[in-house]
C-alpha cells in the first residue's frame, strides 16, 4: 500500500471512533438517564484520549511526510492533494495539545452538561459557575498549546472557523453594528405595529411537530438516513452523512419556536447529509467551518422560513394542523407577524434583526474572559449590563440571562461568532444562488425546495472540506465574506413590513 492508501485506512479508524463518541454525545442529551453522567463522564474522556492519541501518533506523521512528498507537484484541489492538506491541518492542531488535557476537558464537560441542566432549571448561575472556572481555564491552556499572534482567542476562534482572527471578526462586527443598531432603534421606536395577538393560545405540540416534520420532509431532509428527537437545547450531530440527527424542544405557549429551531437545524442537517458519500471516513467528509454551517441553517431558517413565498404556501397547511385557531388570519398578517422585530432575552427565539446583538454579546464577554479581563464571576451582571446597552431590556433571572446557552457548558468557547458570520454568508449565497436561479421565489411558493437544494449540493454541500471557507466563499461569489448582501436583504425586508 502507498503512503497515502495507509493514511486513509488510519484516518477511517479515527472518524469511526470519533462518530463512537458522537452517539454516547448524541445520547447523553436526549435519551441517557440523569445519574448515567456518572459513567459517561468517563467513557467520552477515555475515547477522546485514545482518538487524540491515534491521530499524532507517529506512524501518523511518518505517513503524513511520506504522503506530501509523494504528491508534490499534483493538482491543489485534487482528491489526494486535498484530502493531504485537511489532514496535516488537523494533526497540526492536535500535536500541540496533550492527550490528558485532551480527557480532562471530554470529563469536564461531560460533568458540565447536566450542572447546566440543574443551573438552569434553578435560575441559579452559581450552581454553574465553578464548573464554567474550570471550562475557561482549560480552555485557556487549550490555546497556550495551540499558540496564536495577536490574541488568545484567536487560538479557540480558528478550531471552529480556520484562519479567522478575533481583529477580523470586530472588523465585520463593527461594520454590521453601524448599520444594524440604528436600523433596529428606528423600528423598535417607530409607531407601527404588528399584530401577534393571534399567537396567544394553546398550540398542541403533537401538531406542531406533525407539521414540523412535514416542512422538514419537503426540505428533503432525508429520514432514511435521519431522525428528530428533543433535548433541553435544540441540536444537530452527524456521525457520517448516512446517519445525521436533529433535535428540537417544544412549549405549547410558543407556535414558532420549535418550528423555527426545526428549520434551523433542519438546514444544518441538509448541509451534513450532502457532504460526498464517495468520501465517506476520509479526511474530505466533513463541513468546511461551522460559519459556512450557518450559513446553510440561517439561510433555511430565516431567508426561506420567515419569507412572504414560504408562508404563502405552509399556511393553509398549518391551518389544517390547527383546526379553528387560525382560521381568521391571512398570509400577510401571518408574515408580519413571523417577523415582529421584538428585542428579547432569548437568543435562540430572537428575531431574524436583532439575533446579531445577542451574538455581540456573548463574543465581547468571551474574548474578555479567555484574556482574563474578567472573571467567571462578573457573568451574571456584565451580561445584564450589555443587554441594557444592545437591546435596551434587562434579563430578569439567570435562566432568560446568562445560562440560556448550553455552548460554554460544550467547552465550545470561541464557537459564538461563527453565527454572525453565517448570518452575513447566508444572505451572499443567497444572493449568488438567486442570480443563477431566478425562479427560486416562484418555486418556494409552490413548496418546491428542488431548485435550492440542489445548488447548494453543487456549491456548497458536495465539495465537503476540499476549500476553506475563503476559498470556497470566493469561488462562489468572487470576494470575500461581505456585510452589505445581508443588511441590503434585512433593510429592504424590515423596511417594507415596517413602512
Amino acid at each position: 500500500m502507498s503512503a497515502f492508501e495507509k493514511l486513509k485506512d488510519q484516518w477511517a479508524r479515527i472518524s469511526r471512533l470519533e462518530q463512537t463518541i458522537g452517539i454516547l454525545s448524541w445520547d447523553m442529551e436526549t435519551y441517557m438517564p440523569d445519574d448515567g453522567v456518572k459513567a459517561r463522564s468517563e467513557q467520552l474522556a477515555l475515547l477522546s484520549e485514545l482518538a487524540h492519541q491515534w491521530l499524532i501518533s507517529d506512524e501518523m506523521g511518518a505517513l503524513l511526510d511520506v504522503a506530501e512528498q509523494d504528491a508534490s507537484g499534483r493538482e491543489y484541489f485534487s482528491d489526494e492533494v486535498s484530502m493531504i492538506r485537511v489532514a496535516r491541518r488537523a494533526y497540526n492542531h492536535k500535536v500541540k495539545i496533550p492527550k490528558k488535557l485532551v480527557a480532562r476537558l471530554a470529563r469536564t464537560t461531560t460533568r458540565a452538561n447536566s450542572i447546566w441542566i440543574k443551573a438552569r432549571k434553578k435560575s441559579d448561575f452559581n450552581l454553574f459557575a465553578p464548573i464554567l472556572g474550570e471550562i475557561v481555564e482549560l480552555s485557556r491552556e487549550m490555546a497556550d498549546h495551540l499558540g496564536y499572534a495577536e490574541h488568545r482567542y484567536d487560538a479557540l476562534l480558528d478550531v471552529y472557523e480556520p484562519d479567522l482572527t478575533s481583529s477580523q471578526v470586530e472588523k465585520l462586527f463593527t461594520e454590521t453594528k453601524r448599520e444594524l443598531i440604528p436600523l433596529v432603534r428606528e423600528i423598535t421606536g417607530s409607531s407601527a405595529l404588528i399584530d401577534t395577538g393571534f399567537l396567544n393560545q394553546t398550540y398542541d405540540t403533537a401538531r406542531q411537530e406533525s407539521f414540523g416534520l412535514q416542512v422538514l420532509r419537503d426540505m428533503k431532509y432525508d429520514f432514511r438516513r435521519g431522525r428528530q428527537d428533543r433535548s433541553a437545547h435544540p441540536f444537530t450531530t452527524s456521525f457520517t452523512p448516512y446517519d445525521v440527527r436533529i433535535t428540537t424542544r417544544f412549549a405549547e405557549d410558543d407556535l414558532l419556536s420549535a418550528l423555527f429551531s426545526t428549520i434551523h437545524e433542519g438546514g444544518h442537517a441538509l448541509y451534513d447529509q450532502g457532504l460526498p458519500l464517495d468520501k465517506v471516513d476520509t479526511p474530505l467528509c466533513q463541513p468546511i467551518s461551522l460559519g459556512v454551517h450557518e450559513s446553510q441553517s440561517r439561510l433555511w431558517e430565516n431567508i426561506v422560513g420567515r419569507s412572504r413565498v414560504f408562508w404563502k404556501h405552509y399556511l393553509p397547511i398549518l391551518k389544517l394542523h390547527f383546526p379553528g385557531q387560525l382560521d381568521h388570519v391571512d398570509g400577510e398578517r401571518f408574515y408580519r407577524a413571523v417577523n415582529r422585530v421584538h428585542p428579547g432575552f432569548i437568543r435562540v427565539e430572537s428575531d431574524e434583526l436583532t439575533y446579531n446583538l445577542h451574538i455581540f454579546i456573548r463574543f465581547e464577554i468571551e474574548k474578555d474572559l479567555v484574556a482574563g479581563a474578567i472573571r467567571v464571576a462578573d457573568i451574571p451582571p456584565l451580561w445584564n449590563e450589555k443587554y441594557r446597552e444592545y437591546l435596551g431590556i434587562t434579563p430578569p433571572d439567570d435562566a432568560l440571562g446568562c445560562l440560556q446557552d448550553i455552548h460554554w457548558a460544550h467547552g465550545l468557547i470561541g464557537y459564538f461568532p461563527t453565527y454572525t458570520i453565517g448570518n452575513l454568508l447566508s444572505a451572499q449565497l443567497y444572493q449568488k444562488a438567486l442570480q443563477e436561479h431566478p425562479s427560486l421565489p416562484a418555486e418556494l411558493a409552490e413548496g418546491d425546495f428542488t431548485g435550492l437544494l440542489a445548488w447548494l449540493r453543487d456549491n456548497v454541500h458536495g465539495h465537503g472540506s476540499r476549500y476553506t471557507s475563503a476559498e470556497l466563499v470566493r469561488a462562489i461569489t468572487g470576494g470575500d465574506v461581505q456585510v452589505g448582501p445581508f443588511m441590503n436583504y434585512v433593510r429592504d425586508k424590515f423596511r417594507d413590513i415596517y413602512a
